[in-house]
């Protein structure tokens, strides 16, 4: 323990700077996934293949290994951030994709017919009623999107990517040294703090953002 306390203190500069790397690129990532999520979501919900084929590519891409994913990236991307934030990207299509598709075609017919008996057109049903009611559903899969892309970003670190993967790969790869353990388990546990921060933010904004009767 006094290793690992060591170990902290005297390289605090860095794991600050290594934390914000890999909350920034999460957030990003997980931003870019729901806004190609909820688009796709938009456009294929009414329909039962649409909403099937698009959620069976989504669920294929979650099949691939992150290392042979980074691995098809890198020739086309290089190393570094490119191909790390495409595959985040890519990882976190499933679950928002999934929650959009559930979210909208669970809004009630009724409601939707009584707009558009008063008038509302196509867009304003979506953006004033389908979407708000589907919201709750969008942000637990976001919600579950980042703690997904928290853990793979880690093994970004095999790309060259940003964050605390870096730390972790650097400490197992000096296994036997001084600071070999610590270095490891400061960036595993940084991550589980961060996602776990991270998660309070989004629980936050649930409830900021949903009103009481959606809850």
């Amino acid at each position: 323990m006094e290793a690992f306390w060591s170990f902290v203190v005297s390289h605090r500069q860095q794991l600050l700077v290594d934390s914000y790397l890999h909350v920034s690129a999460v957030v990003q990532s997980v931003l870019i996934a729901t806004l190609f999520a909820v688009s796709i979501g938009i456009l294929v919900f009414r329909s039962p293949i649409g909403s099937a084929t698009a959620t069976a590519a989504a669920s294929a891409i979650l099949t691939i290994p992150s290392f042979a994913l980074l691995g098809l990236l890198i020739p086309w991307l290089g190393l570094g951030v490119g191909p790390t934030i495409v595959a985040l990207v890519l990882y976190s299509l499933l679950p928002i994709l999934r929650n959009t598709v559930l979210g909208l075609s669970s809004v009630d017919p009724a409601v939707t017919d009584a707009a558009r008996g008063v008038g509302m057109n196509r867009l304003g049903i979506l953006t004033r009623i389908e979407l708000p009611l589907a919201w709750p559903a969008i942000l637990t899969g976001m919600r579950v999107s980042t703690q997904m892309a928290m853990g793979i970003l880690a093994i970004a670190a095999y790309a060259k990517g940003p964050g605390l993967g870096n730390l972790i790969f650097s400490g197992l790869a000096r296994l036997g040294s001084p600071n070999a353990v610590p270095q490891a388990l400061t960036g595993t546990l940084l991550i589980v703090v961060l996602a776990l921060a991270l998660d309070g933010i989004f629980l936050l904004i649930g409830r900021m953002t949903t009103s009481k009767g959606l809850r």
